[in-house]
């Protein structure tokens, strides 16, 4: 069976533009990490049930593979998709942390949705496949679409190619689950300062490079000061960028 690489990601910025009902609405830039990725792959199994194979730290009903197979399965109403995942498990060889602001599990759904669409010929496009990768997690459709950067807007339905080199970095993930709805919760109630839509057009023209050289870490990240409210073992470190609601830290490898 064929491998996949799933990636992870960090966001150079991450702002606040209002809110959506209960969902709060964003002006993000993601970047692919290209030295850390999940891998996946498919192989035989003997029992009917979905079975995911791998170091995961959740049932398998609340893992996002399995809720991209069951989006998945209503949109396509495919007997072949069924037949498929009685016969073959799932298998993730994890890598990228969980909890931390990288996009771990948003990256395996939808490489998961890519596999499916590829290895069963189910001739969904590449919008259908993010339309259903939004209903699976907020940061799903950018990795569906497979840019290397983008700013990505709305709740993350909205992802648009950027186009600039990739960046080389270092990352380091204290061991601290943080709950990102606790991080959103804690910034409506305390921190909630929306931006202007001139300052998102001004940070969504401007570099990766640049705005790393340029910004503090706090200001890059509304999640940030939030997540440090949240979370009195989570601490500064100084001249490192935050990914996310964390807990990730990044900078330029040098």
């Amino acid at each position: 069976m064929i491998r996949y690489k799933a990636y992870a990601k960090v966001n150079i910025f991450l702002k606040i533009t209002g809110k959506r009902g209960e969902y709060h609405t964003l002006s993000s830039r993601f970047m692919r990490v290209d030295s850390l990725f999940d891998i996946l792959w498919f192989e035989p199994k003997s029992t009917p049930e979905f079975e995911i194979r791998g170091d995961f730290d959740c049932e398998v009903h609340s893992n996002t593979i399995y809720k991209a197979y069951k989006y998945l399965q209503s949109a396509t109403r495919s007997d072949k998709l069924s037949t498929f995942f009685e016969q073959h498990a799932v298998c993730v060889d994890k890598k990228i942390p969980s909890f931390a602001g990288l996009g771990g599990g948003s990256s395996d759904a939808a490489t998961f949705l890519h596999m499916c669409n590829d290895e069963l010929d189910l001739g969904l496009t590449i919008e259908e496949l993010a339309e259903i990768g939004s209903s699976v997690g907020a940061d799903v459709p950018f990795f569906v679409y497979g840019y290397e950067s983008a700013n990505v807007r709305g709740i993350g339905e909205i992802v648009e190619r950027f186009e600039e080199p990739l960046i080389d970095f270092e990352i380091i993930t204290p061991n601290i689950q943080i709950s990102t709805p606790a991080v959103y919760r804690y910034y409506r109630e305390h921190l909630y300062e929306p931006i202007s839509p001139e300052e998102v057009l001004r940070l969504e023209s401007t570099s990766s490079r640049e705005l790393l050289a340029t910004m503090n870490p706090k200001v890059a990240n509304d999640l940030y000061p939030s997540a440090l409210g949240c979370y009195n073992e989570l601490s500064e470190k100084e001249g490192w960028f935050f990914s996310g609601s964390g807990s990730s830290f990044f900078r330029i490898k040098e």
